[in-house]
């Protein structure tokens, strides 16, 4: 019998800040800007399956749902803004998984992402969860993005990503999505973070 099965099973992840967040049981307190940018810079959507010499990461994605949202909303304010870019944050710390495998993974993994989410918006000064409505237009605006990022990135033809994803309802025809390299997506994200936070 192994002489280590009765101590507790790690459940806690040690960022790069010192900061070390309990993934069952996250904190607000251990939850740091630099840690959320550097996490999502480094993580690809489509599993990395993107043209280009860099990944399309999970930062950049965020950052483009955000422009859709106020694209959507004219009038969105900090606070909804705040909830858009941060949609994704838990992945800084579970990675992103794509919506077919989130499917067969089932209520764990959700349960999981819903406590990082709402560590993550407490910390930022938000509410744990995006109100209903605001959070249906940012589902509408991640589908947007991804449709955007398929075609451009990801290989899929208009016709197969609008079946998956539906066809976009705004001109995105001056939008640029090129992937950045990890610091510089990093940066990206962390400054736009602290404008959010600065606006009054």
């Amino acid at each position: 019998m192994n002489g280590n099965s009765s101590q507790p099973k790690r459940a806690w992840q040690r960022m790069l800040s010192g900061r070390r967040l309990d993934l069952l049981d996250p904190s607000p307190l251990d939850v740091e800007i630099t840690d959320i940018a550097h996490g999502l810079a480094r993580v690809a959507r489509w599993n990395g399956q993107t043209k280009g010499d860099h990944a399309f990461s999970v930062a950049q994605h965020s950052l483009l749902v955000e422009e859709i949202v106020v694209a959507l909303l004219p009038d969105a304010g900090r606070s909804e803004r705040l909830h858009a870019l941060l949609h994704d944050a838990a992945e800084y710390v579970i990675g992103d998984m794509i919506s077919p495998f989130k499917a067969v993974m089932g209520g764990n993994y959700r349960d999981v992402e819903n406590r990082l989410e709402a560590a993550i918006n407490i910390w930022a000064g938000l509410k744990p969860h995006p109100p209903a409505k605001l959070k249906k237009v940012i589902k509408l605006a991640d589908k947007q993005a991804a449709y955007l990022e398929a075609t451009r990135l990801a290989g899929f033809g208009e016709s197969e990503a609008a079946q998956f994803f539906g066809l976009p309802d705004l001109d995105f025809d001056s939008v640029e999505i090129a992937p950045l390299p990890a610091p510089d997506a990093q940066k990206a994200f962390e400054q736009r973070y602290e404008e959010l936070r600065a606006a009054a």
